[in-house]
């Protein structure tokens, strides 16, 4: 074999890795600091004091600290150089990592501030982002009050009226605050990132991307719901949708296989009926007997008003609820459906509610993968 010579003519290449020198913060480096942190590429000069207000992660890991340098007292940087102990200096900070500069901005802003100037920023155009990296930090390093302030801020401005002005765009998106509650298990923001999902939803935006969120967190209802409105929307939109695996593919055969059975079954599986009082003995089998034809004919009813696909389920069972409400209202003609139910007419309507609510609830279940 012969080896490929070099000509000494050959210009040499040479490689210089760059690393971009940290920088000091110009808000949250204090000259009489006694603590450097570097977080991503900048410099926070604090007061420990600060960080330890509340039983913080800070109070124990500055414990540790205290323990190291009664051992230690300096270490040597990658250049060779002595320099002191962790933290005080540029040169030897305190690294936090997993952290966003903006987040521990947020966090040291709610630190220092002073209570007037925290309440006067709930007005700011984007402190929705601001309490977003603020709940999210305090929740890592265990700021129990501060999170807490942090998420009821947050939820006084999403659970604000829908025409309210609060998708500002410099504000988390509904993935991050979806995230957000669900790490923090804050149901009441939860519930309300979760609706607006239901609204999105609904008019037809961003339905793969809901799907891949609430299967990540396990958000059971929202998932059914979006699988539900992709199966609607066709295969055309499954096929070509760039957010959508092979396995959601698989999963939307099976829901459409699953719901279609089910949309054939239902009509001769009327829910249980809660009877009035005076409904008793041979009445109540007329009563039941009734209530078997009268679900049966509203489905049906339904089901001829208005063209639905086959495994729209849901979209069935709304409309034999409106009709069913139509016919106790006498908005429609009866036809002698209520005549052997005199009493248990509006039971009915509730048993139909529940139904449907019970079915939406449990439509992740019948998108699964087929084995």
């Amino acid at each position: 074999m012969h080896s490929e010579n070099v000509s000494p003519s050959t210009p040499k290449l040479h490689f210089q890795l760059s690393i971009p020198i940290p920088t000091r913060d110009s808000l949250y480096y204090y000259s009489d600091g006694n603590t450097v942190l570097l977080v991503e590429n900048t410099l926070f000069k604090v007061h420990r004091s600060a960080l330890t207000k509340e039983k913080s992660t800070f109070e124990s890991m500055f414990s540790l600290d205290s323990d190291l340098r009664s051992s230690t007292c300096s270490t040597t940087n990658n250049s060779g150089v002595t320099v002191g102990p962790e933290g005080e200096s540029d040169d030897n900070p305190i690294r936090l990592h997993g952290d966003s500069a903006d987040e521990f901005r947020s966090l040291l802003w709610a630190l220092y501030a002073l209570p007037h100037e925290l309440e006067g920023a709930m007005t700011a155009k984007a402190i929705s982002l601001k309490l977003f990296n603020l709940a999210r930090i305090t929740h890592k390093y265990e700021f129990r009050a501060t999170e807490n302030w942090a998420l009821d801020k947050l939820k006084t401005i999403y659970m604000r009226p829908v025409h309210s002005h609060i998708d500002d765009a410099e504000g988390p998106n509904l993935v991050q605050l979806t995230e957000l509650a669900s790490l923090c298990e804050q149901r009441d923001l939860l519930d309300a990132a979760t609706a607006r999902w239901k609204r999105l939803i609904v008019s037809g935006k961003d339905v793969a991307l809901a799907i891949g969120m609430a299967e990540r967190l396990n958000l059971r209802s929202l998932l059914g719901l979006a699988y539900h409105a992709m199966l609607l929307q066709g295969r055309e939109v499954w096929d070509t949708d760039p957010l959508l695996t092979r396995t959601h593919r698989i999963r939307l055969l099976s829901g459409h296989y699953a719901l279609g059975r089910l949309g054939e079954r239902l009509p001769n599986e009327p829910p249980l009926l809660q009877h009035h009082p005076r409904c008793t003995g041979s009445v109540q089998v007329r009563c039941n007997q009734a209530w078997a034809g009268l679900w049966r004919s509203t489905l049906d009813m339904g089901k001829h008003g208005l063209p639905l696909q086959y495994a729209d389920v849901i979209g069935k069972m709304m409309l034999g609820e409106s009709t069913l409400k139509a016919l106790i209202e006498r908005e429609i003609p009866t036809h002698g459906l209520l005549d052997a139910m005199p009493w248990c007419k509006e039971n009915a309507l509730v048993a139909t509610a529940g139904k449907l609510k019970e079915t939406q609830e449990s439509l992740a279940d019948y998108f699964i993968d087929v084995a």
